[in-house]
């Protein structure tokens, strides 16, 4: 039986060290942080009579599959959408255009596209979305839907710079966050920083707390 591509989409990817050591992902590592903003968000919506449940199904499917577009794009790809409904076909090729609009005025060179790397020393992995230079400026870019732009978006991405670095990777110069409408109501944003050490720090303390939790569930 054919696997779905939406759900060949929804899998994570499982990282494992050179010994065979199955070791948490990046967004592993900073789903330990609380999330109070996304908790109001909830209870808003909740507020309003919005089954809240269906309502983050429906826009996980429009931004997974609007993630996928573009990456395929950036890969030269040709996407596979047999799985989909024509409604969240049309609201993520919208959310696809937005993406469009954002790189036709500026210089793309692809390095790497939806790379799983892995970190021996501090033993976890990640899927980098995209790294390469934009207008000849090295930048380590990582794609979100929505409008808005969290501090553990960048924590996350910090990840990704620990990984590039350990494989022998040139660290970036500049780190951005794309967050792309999937509906009319959001808004495209971004942010660029080009120093993430504090935000590393931060990671490599959740990743701490991730490995001291395990060896209390071993006791």
């Amino acid at each position: 039986m054919r696997e779905k591509i939406s759900d060949k989409l929804k899998v994570h990817t499982r990282y494992k060290l050179t010994d065979g050591t199955l070791v948490p992902g990046v967004t592993t590592i900073t789903g330990l942080r609380n999330k109070p903003a996304l908790v109001k968000w909830g209870n808003n919506l909740g507020l309003q009579g919005i089954d809240i449940t269906k309502y983050v199904d429906d826009k996980a499917e429009i931004g997974t599959l609007a993630h996928y577009l573009i990456l395929c794009h950036l890969k030269n790809e040709k996407p596979i959408l047999d799985d989909y409904s024509k409604n969240t076909i049309d609201k993520a090729e919208n959310s696809f255009l937005h993406f469009l609009d954002w790189e036709k005025s500026k210089k793309i060179e692809t390095i790497l596209c939806e790379r799983a790397l892995i970190s021996e020393n501090y033993k976890f992995g990640g899927t980098l979305d995209w790294y390469g230079k934009i207008n000849d400026v090295l930048t380590l870019l990582d794609f979100k839907t929505g409008s808005e732009i969290y501090p553990e978006y960048f924590y996350q991405i910090s990840g990704y710079k620990i990984l590039l670095a350990e494989n022998q990777l040139e660290i970036p110069a500049e780190y951005r966050i794309l967050s792309i409408p999937r509906t009319e109501e959001e808004k495209q944003t971004e942010k660029i920083k080009k120093n993430i050490d504090i935000e590393q720090e931060i990671f490599l303390s959740l990743l701490t707390v991730y490995w001291k939790e395990k060896s209390l569930n071993k006791e």
